[in-house]
């Protein structure tokens, strides 16, 4: 009995094994390398800044200034009328780095204006007489969007002493036509030579007008000069003429903002009449 027993203990032993013994772990072999192409897409932005220059007449080069807000927005209003007597506005009190263009006259039609207001993006108010636009409205009405206009006299006199109805005359006058010829009444004057007195004051209220506006600094001859220290500020009103000077003077204008840090908006958005937003 004790072999046959030996020889079934093996056995058993033998089907154990066999049935416990597990086999090596297989690794997946490295998959190979894809051999199917890859598309990459890449999608570039192209951004176009605004040129600071452009080409102008004659061969001369135009700064090129960008809208700091959207033009013909009201910013500030003007100062009220007060005892019957329109504000008198020499500069604009403002935090922003701000000038304002205005152009008076008409005298000389310069071909060239329309160009050198388009391209730079300046919009400068003008103060016209009646005798330089009467027979001339088409010039004028070149400037639409381009710049606004306002009062100054319909003969160009000097109002200082004058009566109260030749001021109303001239000052009344002069809105009339430029409102017939040219599509709308202004809301600001100029005097002349930058002369005035109460009369003129009175007289310009009685008309409908918000105020009576001034300078801080003139262009001539291709000179921006200023009624105190070296540079442009801001908030000042610069002056200067349709003349055959025009584009020196709008230019140089233009070169001296650049210089002095500044951007030239528009002086009607910062002298809105305050019964208009009544």
């Amino acid at each position: 009995m004790r072999p046959r027993g030996v020889a079934v203990l093996l056995a058993v032993i033998a089907v154990v094994g066999g049935c416990s013994a597990q086999p090596e772990d297989r690794q997946e072999p490295p998959a190979a390398p894809s051999t199917a192409a890859t598309t990459t897409t890449t999608t570039t932005t192209t951004t176009t800044a605004p040129p600071t220059a452009l080409p102008g007449p004659g061969g001369t080069t135009i700064p090129v200034f960008q809208q700091p807000y959207a033009f013909g927005t009201s910013q500030q209003q003007a100062p009220p009328v007060v005892d019957g007597l329109v504000p008198v506005v020499r500069r604009i009190e403002t935090n922003q780095p701000y000038v304002f263009i205005t152009i008076d006259d008409g005298a000389v039609r310069h071909p060239a204006a329309v160009e050198l207001m388009r391209k730079s993006g300046v919009q400068p108010t003008l103060f016209l007489n009646s005798k330089h636009v009467d027979g001339h409205a088409d010039y004028f009405k070149g400037f639409e969007g381009l710049a606004t206009v306002h009062a100054h006299t319909a003969t160009h006199p000097d109002l200082t002493g004058t009566s109260y109805d030749f001021q109303r005359q001239e000052i009344c006058g002069n809105a009339e036509l430029l409102r017939a010829q040219l599509g709308a009444r202004p809301k600001l004057f100029r005097p002349p030579f930058g002369n005035f007195d109460q009369t003129t004051r009175r007289a310009a209220a009685d008309c409908g007008f918000s105020a009576l506006v001034m300078w801080t600094a003139a262009v001539n001859d291709g000179v921006v000069q200023f009624q105190a220290g070296g540079r442009l500020n801001a908030g000042d009103i610069v002056l200067m003429h349709f003349r055959q000077t025009f584009v020196e003077d709008f230019l140089a204008f233009l070169q001296r903002c650049r210089v002095d840090g500044l951007t030239p908006v528009v002086l009607d958005d910062f002298l809105v009449d305050p019964k208009a937003s009544v």
